[in-house]
């Protein structure tokens, strides 16, 4: 077992309390200047599962009503890089023009997103676009490929 740095420490600490930070382009821009080894460290720690809640938490608050229309869909978020080696699973479910949240999936999905946890925390923060992650083979969808290319466009992401 390797004993955390002090400085990653610290940073990891910042990083926890800027996820709960009323603006959330204060997150973002912690997440920016973070190096990604700390990201990693943040992510396969105790603090992983307050990260994503409070981000899954924050969705239907960014969601664009607007721009879903009458879209009707569930869509699975599976966030990999547990320390066990598995994944959290997310349901979103959009309908009527609302975005709700789960973290027990309960319905079939019509798309699923893979990514690992800290290409998450770069693509919920607008630090990274998830069209190139998907060309890059980090951000995996399975299903509807019209929502698919319609997803990234239904929230609104914090510019750091």
């Amino acid at each position: 077992m390797t004993e955390t740095n002090p400085a990653t420490s610290e940073r990891i600490r910042e990083l926890v309390d800027g996820v709960h930070h009323p603006d959330s382009r204060v997150f973002a821009r912690l997440v920016k200047r973070t190096r990604t080894e700390d990201l990693r460290e943040l992510m396969s720690g105790g603090h992983r599962h307050a990260v994503l809640e409070e981000l899954f938490v924050r969705m239907p608050h960014v969601f664009r009503a607007d721009r879903a229309g009458s879209l009707q869909a569930v869509v699975h978020w599976r966030i990999g890089d547990r320390p066990d080696g598995g994944s959290d699973t997310y349901q979103l479910v959009i309908d009527g023009g609302r975005c709700v949240v789960s973290e027990q999936p309960d319905r079939e999905p019509a798309l699923v997103l893979t990514i690992g946890a800290v290409d998450f925390l770069a693509v919920v923060t607008g630090n990274a676009h998830p069209v190139v992650l998907a060309m890059r083979g980090k951000l995996r969808s399975k299903g509807d490929l019209g929502l698919t290319a319609k997803f990234p466009t239904l929230f609104d992401n914090p510019k750091p």
